[in-house]
């Protein structure tokens, strides 16, 4: 577990630890589960459902999924900016299985998963994902896959007691939270299409300041794709550079 994040793991830990109370004691995960007919009653539970699970097995997806994708994600926002992504991911699945779903409890970290797994896609969208270690996909097509199959399963009932309406919310919601962070991140919003120029003794700074980068010293998680960056203002020039690329060396780049 070397490689996991703080915030990666104490979700981790308190899931693990949750599941372990209410397997002991089911009456707990009652009233920690979220059912929409009582919403109003036990409000609470739009917020604790996420982390009672009702299986090993499905515990175990979750935190698979937790692990592989949080750490880069939680490097890359930042713990505050990954913390709300996750929380409002699994608050917006809550939503939005009270109003499409209203008579099905629902249990489990899965929205506030699909969340991380989104942003994760916007982020890395040509990253090879291998399906159950043997079908591999990029990123953003096992995204579209979530997102679909959630929908068609969603509303034909296929799945029972698979909460679709929850997945697809933190789909959803993880996925417009990239967005807006990106849009805050370049001080614009609506942001501009113009791409901003490195003129002028601030952009020449600014320049300095992505070659003392040092990526050796960055989590391994990060080193990979602030190499690539760094490797194509060397070969292209800095007016290559998307802005979410010239925002990943402005994070990563010394004061």
């Amino acid at each position: 577990m070397g490689g996991l994040t703080p915030w990666v793991l104490r979700l981790i830990l308190a899931n693990v630890a949750v599941f372990v109370i209410t397997s002991a004691s089911p009456q707990v995960g009652f009233m920690l589960a979220l059912v929409p007919a009582g919403v109003l009653q036990h409000p609470w539970t739009i917020i604790t459902y996420m982390f009672v699970h009702a299986n090993v097995m499905h515990i175990l997806l979750n935190m698979l999924a937790l692990y592989f994708f949080g750490p880069r994600l939680e490097q890359r926002l930042g713990a505050g900016n990954f913390l709300a992504l996750y929380f409002l991911s699994g608050i917006v699945g809550a939503l939005l299985s009270i109003v499409l779903a209203p008579y099905a409890a629902v249990v489990g970290a899965s929205g506030a998963v699909m969340g991380v797994t989104a942003a994760y896609a916007r982020y890395w969208p040509w990253d090879r994902i291998y399906i159950w270690g043997i079908l591999p996909v990029t990123a953003w097509v096992m995204v579209i896959g979530l997102a679909a199959y959630s929908i068609w399963s969603g509303f034909m009932g296929s799945r029972g007691g698979v909460a679709d309406f929850a997945h697809l919310g933190g789909l959803a919601a993880g996925w417009l939270y990239g967005m807006g962070y990106d849009r805050r991140r370049r001080g614009a919003w609506p942001p501009t299409r113009k791409q901003p120029r490195l003129a002028g003794s601030e952009g020449r700074a600014r320049l300095e300041r992505w070659l003392r980068i040092r990526p050796e010293e960055l989590h391994e998680l990060n080193r990979t794709e602030v190499e690539r960056v760094l490797t194509k203002l060397s070969e292209q020039g800095p007016t290559s550079l998307t802005p979410t690329e010239r925002d990943l060396l402005d994070r990563f780049a010394p004061p």
